[in-house]
């Protein structure tokens, strides 16, 4: 079996930049099928790895050493043959954006923050989506899984997919979190471009920590989703998401610069 799913550009399309996806607690490969077939209709390479294990017992430097050696090896070979107007360098094309959810949104921002345990992969920015914060009693662990349904997603599509997948471990939002990894991840200083998303309804999020985090980092963008549950890429705005996704990837291609800037509007 392998050890991701791949969406592709349109056929005749040039490849605009590659989006690694890495899944948070409890999910599959197959939890984000829809996210990586929108954003790969816009000719972005999308490849999704499975989910990070991080055990608190574990020494977190060489956890996130090896990652980030799985992110590289991940990455490898998905330019083939399309090439883009931003390059392909090592069988890749760039930007490369690695986009993380929960706890994969922790790991990605604490190995973009510990530039020395970064191997192989150098991402051009990264999209860090339902960041968890240190207090998760939101979701029991003896509780139902409609419970645990109700923390993720208000989405009747998204609640039917994780339902119907075996593979989901269902209870793992009830898992703590490792301190060594919260506290790497809010603490990062990684200067590459970075959108957090976060709903306004997720009660695993600590919206004050993400906020802090986003003003202290050099070039962040926190974007609010109005009625949004904790898995905020696949909930029922899952469609503006992947909008703020695509724009956040065009504006990286243009150095940072907005292409669309509003002149007036009445709302």
């Amino acid at each position: 079996m392998t050890e991701y799913t791949d969406h592709h550009a349109p056929e005749g399309l040039r490849t605009r930049g590659t989006v690694i996806v890495v899944p948070g607690r409890g999910e599959t490969r197959e939890t984000y099928t829809r996210l990586g077939r929108r954003l790969a209709a816009d000719a972005y390479r999308v490849r999704v790895v499975d989910a990070p294990d991080l055990d608190a017992d574990d020494d977190l430097g060489s956890q996130l050493a090896d990652f980030g050696a799985r992110l590289a090896a991940a990455g490898d070979g998905t330019a083939g043959g399309n090439g883009t107007g931003g390059g392909t360098e090592n069988g890749i094309v760039r930007p490369v954006v690695l986009v993380g959810a929960d706890t994969g949104a922790l790991a990605v921002a604490a190995l973009v923050g510990a530039a020395d345990t970064v191997t192989g992969l150098r991402p051009d920015a990264v999209v860090l989506a339902g960041l968890p914060g240190r207090t998760t009693g939101a979701v029991d662990a003896a509780g139902t899984w409609d419970d645990e349904l109700d923390v993720r997603t208000s989405c009747p599509a998204h609640r039917g997919r994780l339902t119907d997948d075996t593979r989901v471990r269902r209870g793992a939002l009830g898992e703590s979190v490792p301190e060594a990894l919260l506290a790497a991840a809010y603490g990062s200083e990684a200067d590459i471009p970075a959108l957090l998303l976060v709903g306004d309804a997720d009660p695993l999020a600590d919206h004050d920590a993400i906020v802090r985090t986003a003003k202290s980092l050099p070039r962040a963008r926190l974007s609010t989703v109005r009625g949004g549950h904790h898995d905020v890429l696949n909930d029922l705005q899952h469609r503006s998401v992947a909008a703020e996704i695509v724009t956040f990837l065009e504006t990286l291609r243009n150095e940072l610069v907005p292409l669309i800037a509003v002149e007036t509007s009445a709302w």
